[in-house]
């Protein structure tokens, strides 16, 4: 199985490393396919003249001045030249490089068919060219820098240089792309949370400026939106507190008691359900964030349901101090507990825990819990069960509360079924 890297700057500098290396390839190798004919030309013309000029001093020189002709190209051109003789030792030359070869065959075309070449003779390396002066045949090495190719190390530095250059301005095209990518997605996150965002910048191609600026539209449509719902819950919720109070006063002269403490019942649930839309209005988004341990604000929080709850269990580890909105943390927590002990079953427990970088806060209820498939649709606003876990009334707000507040504190809200059947509710706090 192939791993690829997964974030889009990593994959596109691979992908252009790899064109690069595939296209510096094959312009090498048709480099040496189209210099191959030339290049073994060229050899075999060198080897020509050194074979002809050597045996043309040789015949020029006097017999008794042979020796010393032989020793001044040994030491001065460093051509070795040497009688063959039949217990020479040879060793022919490699099947590769194929200009070689070809080179071998120009050079017989030259001097002849019986010219024979070898890579070693008697032990010395070098390219053995034989050649004949009457009946007599003579070798004449010739040293391997006189017709090999070395390796340039300058153009192997250029190379890398240009290769390193080019991958530079690989990585800069491929961050003009995935950048303004990065920052969409962080922004794009931000926004999941509740945060309010400054427009982003439209700068780079045609296609991230078109992208950016629709998700500018989309933010600054979706802030307006929430501006204009927070503004009709609170003013619906603030008219309907006036009519109210005048209801509740009205019904202290009622003198049926019966009549009088139903009346008083449903003005209480009605400005319940009041309060719960100021609060999902409001919500303290611009609350300040403090630092503390939420230890003693569960605490705080659960002494006010102790009655309330026929049994609540507490399990308080100690936690690390966090970066939390007090009062918007009251009420997730308010809403929870509430929650529980109105669907609960009356038996709650309550955790709170530190694992690995995140606290866990955990409410469990012995109720007849919720449907798996429905965990996430009762954390939307105004979000009801069809089948409710009892008869009580509410606004579908409560869980909203709780899942807006973990998402602008960067956490989690989870949902889950227990095994005697309650249900799990737990807020995931990160410990920054």
């Amino acid at each position: 199985m192939i791993y690829l890297p997964k974030t889009l700057l990593a994959r596109a500098l691979l992908l252009i490393m790899v064109l690069m290396v595939l296209s510096l390839t094959a312009a090498l190798a048709i480099f040496r396919q189209v210099e191959r004919e030339p290049r073994a030309q060229q050899m075999a013309q060198l080897v020509v003249s050194v074979i002809n000029l050597t045996r043309a001093a040789v015949l020029s020189a006097a017999p008794e001045w042979r020796s010393a002709l032989l020793a001044e190209l040994a030491d001065v051109e460093r051509l070795h030249v040497e009688m063959a003789e039949k217990s020479d030792v040879l060793k022919p030359l490699p099947a590769r490089p194929l200009e070689l070869h070809l080179m071998m065959e120009k050079v017989r075309e030259s001097l002849g068919k019986n010219t024979r070449f070898a890579a070693k003779h008697n032990g010395v390396e070098a390219l053995w060219v034989s050649f004949f002066i009457g009946n007599e045949e003579f070798w004449v090495a010739l040293p391997k820098e006189h017709i090999a190719r070395p390796a340039s190390q300058i153009l192997l530095v250029w190379g890398s240089l240009i290769f390193g250059l080019a991958m530079l301005g690989a990585y800069f095209i491929a961050r003009q792309v995935a950048y303004p990518l990065q920052q969409l997605a962080q922004a794009a996150q931000q926004v999941g949370q509740g945060a309010t965002l400054q427009p982003l910048p439209e700068r780079g191609a045609h296609e991230i400026v078109t992208v950016t600026r629709a998700f500018n539209q989309m933010s600054a449509d979706l802030t307006a939106n929430e501006r204009e719902r927070a503004l009709v819950l609170a003013g619906i919720s603030h008219d309907l507190r006036t009519p109210l109070t005048r209801v509740r006063l009205a019904a202290e002269f009622i003198v049926d008691e019966t009549l009088r403490e139903g009346l008083a019942a449903d003005v209480e649930q009605m400005d319940t359900v009041i309060q719960q839309f100021l609060n999902y209005a409001r919500l303290d988004e611009n609350e300040v964030v403090t630092q503390l341990n939420i230890k003693s604000l569960v605490c705080e929080v659960a002494e006010r349901f102790e009655q309330q709850a026929k049994s609540l269990t507490l399990e308080l580890h100690d936690v690390p101090m966090l970066q939390v909105r007090p009062l918007l943390l009251k009420r997730a927590l308010s809403n929870l507990l509430d929650n529980a002990i109105k669907h609960g079953g009356g038996k709650i427990s309550l955790l709170l825990k530190q694992e690995g970088n995140q606290v866990i806060l955990a409410i469990t209820d012995c109720g007849t819990g919720i449907p798996t498939a429905q965990h996430e649709a009762v954390k939307r606003p105004f979000a009801r069960l069809e089948t409710s876990r009892s008869n009580v009334t509410g606004t579908g707000l409560g869980l909203a509360i709780v899942e807006r507040t973990a998402r602008l504190h960067g956490g989690e809200f989870n949902l889950g079924n227990s095994a005697e059947g309650g249900l799990v509710a737990q807020l995931i706090l990160p410990c920054v």
